[in-house]
């Protein structure tokens, strides 16, 4: 017969902590006024972490009168006691992730990371920024860096909005240029690297033209690493004429040579092996008329709520799958694809004569001017995304595209 007594050695573990019986290490956290001396076993500690185990029989750490001495005055003494992290704030949560992997305790440092995910989700979608600048230089930390990446890259046009961007060290740009799913139009992506660069060189003008050579070569060392991250041949022929090569002493001469090879020849095939694949957001909205950002708009409007309810894509209840789109669909299959549309479950984006761009079923969503609003009695306004800017072109009448909900809808139409 088996006997397991976890609980039992766990309690006496605790007692022997309490009374400090036979203790021979002593730890000292906290700076200044905010000091505390701490009792401690060094054959639990060398058991519990790797940090101790090496202090202890590699022999560095110091000793006096028979007992190891640990001075930590960049560890806050809160974090040497019994914690409950749901009773810590987001940022208190992060810095006792730091101090687990200082002290080299694995099991800590992949739970701690595990619970920011899973329970802190709100804390990570409002401030991945300020944590990935926290953690982005511990290796041990590539689950919290991951999950923070994705929500960036959920919301990558946000990123390249906020006064945040052109702050950003340069080892967070390269991780987010570096992904599949930094999902934005390449030609986006190089221009708002080009901002960046000229931010961390504020002397040098905004105008290209007042360049002088001692410019071109600060800037072409700012981008250096930067520029085999921009996937150039995903760059329309018309934005690399226009956006690209007038910069084209910033990039490397067969760079330079390559992409204007591939913009010339018919086949558009490059000249090079590798070429990367285009970014491509893991949203899941098809849509070649809008970007993801609008949808939180719609939704709300479908739902009859603020336009702060869902204020980001990932918070959206419902998929969109897209039954017809007018630039790759034969116009026939229109008719199919408008079946069930005067009961709600269908949902076109379209411009419409008159009317400008729409979205909705039998009631409509208009844009106008500056805001979407409802035609049901004007009580739904919701601020606008300029789709020009996100279209890079003009909305044209000719442009349709048909979603189905796969979620039944509540009755929307009054």
């Amino acid at each position: 017969m088996t006997y397991e007594f976890y609980q039992e050695v766990i309690t006496d573990f605790e007692k022997l902590l309490t009374t400090e019986i036979g203790y021979d290490v002593i730890i000292y956290v906290g700076e200044n006024e905010n000091i505390k001396e701490l009792h401690a076993h060094s054959s639990i500690l060398s058991t519990r972490s790797q940090y101790f185990f090496a202090a202890f029989f590699n022999e560095w750490a110091e000793k006096k009168d028979g007992k190891f001495i640990f001075r930590k005055p960049n560890v806050s003494p809160q974090f040497f006691v019994k914690i409950d992290l749901t009773k810590l704030q987001g940022f208190e949560v992060l810095k006792l992730l730091i101090v687990v992997d200082e002290l080299n305790i694995q099991t800590l440092i992949f739970h701690i990371q595990e619970y920011l995910i899973k329970h802190r989700d709100e804390f990570l979608q409002q401030n991945p920024i300020e944590i990935l600048e926290s953690v982005y230089q511990y290796e041990s930390f590539t689950n919290l860096w991951n999950s923070c990446l994705e929500k960036i890259c959920e919301e990558s046009e946000t990123l390249f909005e906020s006064n945040k961007f052109i702050r950003l060290k340069a080892p967070i740009l390269k991780l987010l240029l570096k992904r599949d799913d930094f999902g934005l139009d390449e030609i986006v992506i190089w221009g708002n690297l080009l901002k960046w660069s000229l931010a961390q060189n504020p002397t040098i003008s905004q105008d290209i033209t007042k360049w002088s050579k001692e410019n071109i070569i600060i800037m072409e060392t700012t981008l250096h690493g930067f520029i085999p991250l921009i996937r150039f041949y995903h760059i329309s022929s018309d934005d690399f004429l226009n956006k690209v090569y007038p910069l084209k002493k910033l990039l490397p001469e067969d760079l330079v040579d390559n992409l204007v090879k591939f913009h010339i020849t018919l086949s558009k095939k490059p000249d090079i092996d590798n070429v990367q694949p285009p970014k491509q957001s893991k949203c899941i909205f098809d849509s070649i008329l809008i970007k993801h950002q609008h949808f939180s708009i719609f939704y709300n409007w479908i739902e009859k709520e603020n336009d702060s309810y869902y204020n980001s894509v990932r918070n959206i209840p419902y998929d969109f799958n897209l039954l017809y789109r007018a630039s790759r669909d034969d116009k026939k299959d229109m008719k199919t694809a408008k079946v069930g549309y005067s009961n709600g479950n269908n949902y076109s984006i379209r411009n419409q004569p008159g009317y400008g761009p729409m979205f909705g079923g039998g009631c409509e969503l208009h844009c106008n001017n500056t805001m979407w609003y409802s035609n049901v009695g004007f009580q739904f306004t919701y601020p606008t995304l300029n789709l020009q800017t996100y279209l890079g072109q003009s909305f044209k009448v000719e442009n349709y595209e048909y979603f189905k909900l796969n979620q039944t809808l509540l009755q929307y139409c009054m």
